[in-house]
């Protein structure tokens, strides 16, 4: 049976991924000790266009995948590239055009998280 990915790990690693395509605006939110929560950690990030939303989460899949041999659980989005969500179960990502990002504003939606911010 294979052993699952540390988070710490899987995180640093989808982070270093983001930073590469030059995303904006990065961060992480704690979840963990929220009730009712869907999983323990997102991250959240801006593209510029659907083209750049599209690369960040191609990269995201493609690095994780070869670093730890895992895909991701569930992916949404990717047909329109404005809001891709990558779901690797104890740790979502979200990759947002900025004007989707502002409109469904998560961050305040799960306000009670901790909130390390990655990137202006």
């Amino acid at each position: 049976m294979k052993e699952a990915v540390n988070n710490d790990i899987l995180i640093a690693n989808i982070i270093k991924s983001i930073e590469n395509l030059k995303a904006e605006d990065v961060i992480l939110m704690d979840l963990r000790e929220i009730e009712n929560k869907s999983t323990d950690y997102f991250i959240i990030c801006s593209g510029t266009s659907n083209t750049h939303v599209q690369s960040i989460a191609n990269a995201i899949e493609k690095d994780i995948s070869k670093e730890f041999k895992e895909k991701p659980w569930h992916v949404e989005g990717a047909e329109v590239s404005e809001w891709i969500l990558l779901d690797y179960v104890n740790v979502v990502v979200h990759v947002f055009q900025k004007p989707i990002r502002e409109f469904y504003n998560i961050e305040d939606l799960w306000g009670d998280a901790v909130t390390t911010r990655i990137t202006e």
